[in-house]
C-alpha cells in the first residue's frame, strides 16, 4: 500500500509537469511495484491517469487548451483505442511490456531532440487552415488512440511532442491540450478493457488519490520551470523506467 501511494504520487507529478507520461510509469509500477498482472494494470492505469489528468487540466483550462485540436484528436482516438485493445488481447503480456519499453525509449529520444517551438497550422485551431491541420490532427489521434488501447497508456508522452512537432502548438498550449486528450483517450481505453474487469478499489484509490494531489500541485509549480529542464528530466525518467521494464520482463 505504501508503494502504491508513493508511485501514485510520482505519476501525478509527472502528469502535472509535462502534460503526459503518467502511464509510462503507472503500468510498470502497477505490474512490478504493486503486483498486478498486465491485464489488471492496464485498465487500472487508464482509470488513474484519466482522473489525474483531469485534475492537472483544471489549472490550465483557461487559455492553455486548443479545444478544436482536442476534438479532432480525441474523436479519432476513440475508435482506434478499441482496435488497439482488441489487438492487445491477442498478444503475449511480456511482448506488450517489451513493446512498451521500446516506445518509451523512442519518446525519450524525441523529448531530448529539443525541436524548436514555432506556431504552425494548428496553433489557432483547424478553422483557419482546415486542409493542413485537420488531417494531421486526425492522424495523430488514430496513432495515439491505438497505442492507448494496446498498451494502456493515456498517450501524453507521445501527444505532447506530436502537438509541438507535427501540429505546431507551443509547449504551454501543447501540455494543456495533451491533458484534455488524455482524459478522452483514457476513458475510451478503459471502456474497451472494462468488460469482465473487477476493480481493486483499495489499490486503485491508494494509487489515484496521491496521483491527483501530485498532479494538482505539480501543474501549478510547472509554470516556473524552463522547457529544457522539463524535457531533460522527463527523458531521463523514462529511460530509467524503460531499462527497469526490460530487465524485469527478461529476467522474469
Amino acid at each position: 500500500m505504501i508503494v502504491a501511494l508513493l508511485l501514485g504520487l510520482l505519476v501525478g507529478i509527472v502528469l502535472g509537469v509535462v502534460g503526459g507520461g503518467g502511464s509510462i510509469i503507472a503500468v510498470p509500477a502497477l505490474v512490478y511495484g504493486v503486483g498486478l498482472s498486465p491485464s489488471e494494470a492496464i485498465p487500472t492505469s487508464l482509470l488513474v491517469v484519466g482522473v489525474s489528468s483531469l485534475a492537472a487540466l483544471i489549472p490550465r483550462i483557461r487559455g492553455s487548451v486548443n479545444w478544436p485540436v482536442v476534438a479532432l484528436v480525441g474523436a479519432a482516438g476513440i475508435p482506434s483505442s478499441w482496435g488497439g485493445a482488441a489487438v492487445g488481447s491477442l498478444l503475449d503480456p511480456d511482448l506488450l511490456m517489451l513493446a512498451f519499453a521500446a516506445i518509451m525509449v523512442i519518446a525519450g529520444i524525441r523529448m531530448l531532440s529539443g525541436a524548436k517551438e514555432a506556431e504552425g497550422s494548428c496553433s489557432t485551431g483547424p478553422s483557419r487552415s482546415f486542409r493542413t491541420c485537420a488531417p494531421k490532427a486526425i492522424a495523430v489521434g488514430l496513432l495515439v488512440g491505438f497505442l492507448t488501447g494496446l498498451l494502456g497508456v493515456g498517450g501524453g508522452f507521445l501527444i505532447t511532442p506530436a502537438l509541438t512537432i507535427f501540429l505546431g502548438l507551443r509547449m504551454k498550449q501543447a501540455i494543456g491540450t495533451s491533458l484534455a486528450i488524455i482524459v478522452i483517450n483514457s476513458a475510451a481505453g478503459f471502456s474497451a478493457h472494462a468488460a469482465g474487469f473487477s476493480i481493486d478499489w483499495s489499490t486503485t484509490l491508494a494509487f489515484a488519490v496521491p496521483a491527483v494531489v501530485g498532479s494538482l500541485v505539480a501543474a501549478r509549480l510547472a509554470r516556473r520551470l524552463r522547457d529544457k529542464q522539463v524535457r531533460l528530466a522527463f527523458a531521463t525518467l523514462i529511460f530509467l523506467v524503460a531499462a527497469w521494464v526490460i530487465v524485469s520482463t527478461v529476467t522474469g
